[in-house]
């Protein structure tokens, strides 16, 4: 089973490259954890670009969530809400909608921030988003305020309980992937 971890930071050493890279480590036995970093890379979606052939960056992205089983998304928090260069990747997913690589794909959303509130807003922003583009959203959400007391200076999750929800819920995951498969065999 294939997970890609998509963080929407592009901060080299973000917290939420940190939740997922502690989520590779966590992921149940039968999974294979990858990241996908080419978020910055993403041009401004633009209508008149999504003809013929897509940017190079795009067709890279599509390729990625469409050799996906499920996807991971860590997403900070800013002015409240998703930051715009995932919202933008997300937009060229989405088009046309009955061809999104996302479209039935089971997804999980978790966020990191330096606040208190661990990027709830965002994490709601995302699961809308995501719902829209017919990802099979599951329902647990994992937030993780004051994230520098979370990890340790090397990027390491040092926080048990932190630890623990992210391992149940990429068991969650993993069993809608798993339901998926019986259901199509």
């Amino acid at each position: 089973m294939r997970l890609l971890g998509v963080s929407g930071s592009l901060r080299r050493d973000s917290f939420n490259g940190w939740l997922l890279d502690a989520a590779a480590e966590l992921a149940p036995h039968d999974v294979i954890a990858e990241r996908w970093d080419g978020l910055k890379a993403v041009p401004p979606y633009d209508e008149d670009d999504d003809v013929g052939p897509r940017p190079p960056a795009v067709e890279s992205m599509r390729a990625a969530f469409a050799a996906a089983d499920a996807v991971l998304f860590a997403t900070p928090e800013y002015n409240h809400s998703v930051p715009g260069q995932l919202k933008n990747a997300l937009d060229w997913l989405s088009r046309p909608l009955a061809e999104s690589p996302l479209r039935g794909t089971p997804v999980a959303v978790v966020g990191a921030s330096t606040g208190m509130f661990g990027a709830v807003w965002a994490q709601a922003e995302l699961r809308k988003v995501l719902a829209a583009l017919g990802a099979r959203v599951v329902p647990t959400d994992l937030p993780v305020g004051s994230a520098r007391t979370r990890f340790g200076e090397d990027g390491t999750l040092a926080d048990g309980d932190v630890a623990e929800r992210l391992a149940a819920l990429l068991e969650e995951l993993a069993g809608e992937v798993r339901a998926t498969a019986a259901v199509a065999a």
